[in-house]
């Protein structure tokens, strides 16, 4: 390998990944840490394909099942928001193993909880529930494993965490149309409890037993507005991520705006589009950390894909006349184009010491994924703008919505990633004080 920033060679970049296969205790985190994401997002999206079947089942008035359904959301999304804070704080105090498993025991019993439900407060407290545990598996992973790998290869363990989790998505799909909702949420939460089996082959992050031995403190969160370079990148590092959700959240799960097709329901034309977006999200993520491996660079690769977002969006929302199955395949291009959550999450990683890692990294992610609450309420506001008194699907102003706050949300991450610096073969051993 070349020294600095310079170009490798295909063979010399391969033969390079595969140093780190003989160490099989990283392997094990590696695994541990993606299916625990698997997990993570197979719950996430779960819920949004049994709820109708979970609502009729429980007898919810139809009158009142959009209601819930905002509710419902809400409440895991506050969970989230929460637990993401909560989480990263233990993580920087405790040890980010203890999260991770921890994490992923919460929202496993979570979700067996759920199948047991009979009234919309238990499923509330049940959803709320899980949203906590789900706040903190992906944020202890990719801290665990950056701070465990050598520093030129941390990103191909966050890639493949990340790359295995969204398939996640894929299989919530299968298992919610298959199976019963009750026995969806308990094969989710088995899943999660198999997965605390293979805690004897993982190990602590040996920068975190470093700082723990010393003076420093750790997991403050309010040092990040103490400071106000601390600010700017704490900041920088959340907008970055605000594309990804305005597209699975927006473009992908509110696809009735744009698009209405003959013999298709909004219920099976959501759940195809976000499959099919989740499976372009992993083959983005793959693709993402082998770039950034490749160029040895984070911020060109993910501005690279911002871009590609944004042409893809204005070409997704000016074909009126798109077939279901070319929506399809546009939800697949808007996942590749929008898969640099891995390289996201690792950046947001790379940035802080590690008596903060655990905090950023964790409340990051969830901050985004809480952004998608007032990114869709400013969405839905420009559509009643230009609407007017009366919506009609599918909404000419709805694309003209779509188009301005995406374009927000994208020029508000590319001026972001002016803000932090390039983290490739940054070296992460150090305390911020």
């Amino acid at each position: 390998m070349q020294s600095g920033n310079s170009q490798p060679d295909l063979c010399s970049y391969f033969r390079d990944m595969s140093i780190f296969q003989t160490d099989k205790k990283l392997w094990t985190l590696i695994i541990v840490a993606s299916l625990g994401y698997f997990v993570d997002i197979f719950d996430l999206i779960l819920f949004n394909v049994v709820k109708y079947k979970s609502f009729q089942s429980l007898g919810f008035s139809a009158d009142k099942i959009n209601e819930y359904e905002i509710s419902l959301f809400n409440y895991q999304m506050s969970g989230m928001l929460l637990g993401g804070l909560l989480w990263g704080i233990l993580g920087d105090k405790k040890g980010r193993i203890r999260v991770l498993f921890g994490s992923i025991l919460l929202y496993s019993l979570a979700n067996i909880a759920n199948a047991f439900v009979q009234s919309f407060e238990a499923y509330a407290a049940w959803r709320f529930i899980a949203g906590l545990g789900l706040a903190g598996e992906l944020g202890a992973g990719i801290t665990l494993v950056s701070e465990s790998m050598q520093k030129d290869k941390r990103g191909i363990g966050t890639m493949i965490i990340v790359t295995v989790g969204a398939l996640g998505a894929v299989v919530a799909s299968l298992v919610g149309k298959y199976f019963e909702w009750n026995t969806a949420y308990i094969i989710g939460g088995v899943l999660g409890l198999i997965l605390l089996l293979l805690r004897a082959g993982t190990f602590e992050s040996k920068m975190f037993e470093t700082t723990k031995n010393t003076e420093v403190e750790r997991g403050n969160f309010w040092t990040l507005f103490t400071n106000k370079t601390r600010l700017k990148k704490f900041l920088a590092c959340i907008f970055i991520g605000f594309p990804v959700w305005f597209f699975i959240g927006v473009l992908v799960a509110l696809s009735k705006y744009f698009f209405k097709f003959d013999g298709v329901s909004i219920q099976d034309q959501v759940s195809q589009g976000i499959s099919y977006s989740y499976i372009g999200l992993s083959i983005g993520d793959l693709l993402c950390g082998l770039a950034s491996q490749y160029f040895r660079n984070r911020k060109k690769v993910i501005f690279s894909y911002l871009l590609s977002s944004l042409v893809l969006m204005f070409i997704y929302l000016l074909n009126t006349g798109l077939s279901f199955g070319l929506f399809k395949i546009m939800s697949l291009l808007i996942g590749i184009a929008t898969g640099y959550w891995a390289l996201f999450v690792t950046n947001a990683a790379e940035q802080f010491g590690t008596n903060l890692r655990s905090t950023v990294t964790n409340t990051v992610p969830n901050f985004v994924r809480g952004a998608v609450v007032p990114i869709t309420y400013s969405f839905k506001y420009l559509v009643a703008v230009f609407a007017g008194t009366e919506i009609i699907f599918p909404s000419k102003g709805a694309i003209y919505a779509a188009l301005i706050v995406g374009t927000c949300c994208i020029a508000i991450a590319m001026i972001s990633l002016l803000v932090i610096e390039e983290t490739f073969e940054k070296d992460l051993d150090y305390q911020e004080v």
